[in-house]
């Protein structure tokens, strides 16, 4: 059985200068079955060609809210409503789980300082629950391949470096051997390819992101998704806030 885990951040690593405003980091995977997935992408190809035909555009929360890209259709608002609709529907009824560690930085600075690896434990806390939620499967011989969009050769590198250190030391509670068990590799992808994972996961990471700032104010993008967060005991452990 193959699973997949399409990773997207919202926010940046930065702990030394950050905008006072969004002071947050997250880290967000999307796990589904490569049933499940082939699924999803066929319903968001079929969203696609219907307002763009066949042009290819990549499904990205900030240029849908900034209607650019492609996304100036949406300045119409009856293409705008329809639109949402539609692609509420996806996020809603695709069979996926949703893994995320969020980070406050302003309280996190005070506990831990400057210093700290933001990246490499959000990495660390996916890649552990990830473990959990494949236990959890009950499947036999369950191979999973993580996907992450490429941002440049030295930050490549570095998440490259996180993952591996992850697989050779393992994590409070999970053993190395384990990881490796279900993790067969990690490949970083081109924007241009349009991986529809990784748009799904870009899509999930800013309301999570909004939500986590602010839990009252209102976020339907985070209504739809967040029973898609990865449940266990009725807690959910998918949704990792430090500190």
């Amino acid at each position: 059985m193959k699973y997949y885990l399409f990773l997207d951040e919202c926010g940046d690593q930065n702990l030394s200068n950050f905008d006072p405003s969004f002071p947050i980091f997250t880290l967000c995977g999307i796990l589904m079955s490569e049933r499940n997935y082939n699924e999803i992408s066929n319903k968001a190809l079929e969203m696609k060609r219907k307002y763009w035909g066949e042009k290819k555009i990549i499904l990205h929360s900030r240029d849908i809210r900034k209607c650019e890209k492609g996304f100036e259709i949406l300045f119409d608002l009856h293409i705008k409503k329809s639109f949402y609709e539609d692609t509420n529907s996806i996020m809603k009824n695709g069979d996926y789980t949703i893994v995320a560690c969020s980070i406050l930085k302003e309280p996190y600075i005070r506990k831990y300082g400057r210093l700290s690896d933001v990246y490499g434990l959000s990495l660390s806390y996916i890649i552990e629950r990830t473990i959990f939620f494949l236990d959890s499967r009950n499947e036999e011989k369950i191979e999973l391949y993580t996907y992450v969009e490429k941002r440049g050769k030295k930050e490549d590198a570095a998440l490259l470096n996180y993952y591996n250190e992850v697989l050779d030391r393992g994590t409070y509670f999970v053993k190395p051997a384990r990881i490796k068990s279900y993790f067969k590799s990690f490949e970083f992808k081109d924007k241009k390819e349009n991986i529809i994972g990784l748009q799904i996961a870009d899509l999930a990471a800013y309301p999570i992101t909004r939500y986590v700032l602010d839990n009252c104010a209102v976020n339907n993008a985070f209504d739809i998704i967040e029973p898609k967060i990865y449940t266990q005991n009725g807690r959910k452990h998918g949704l990792k806030i430090f500190p």
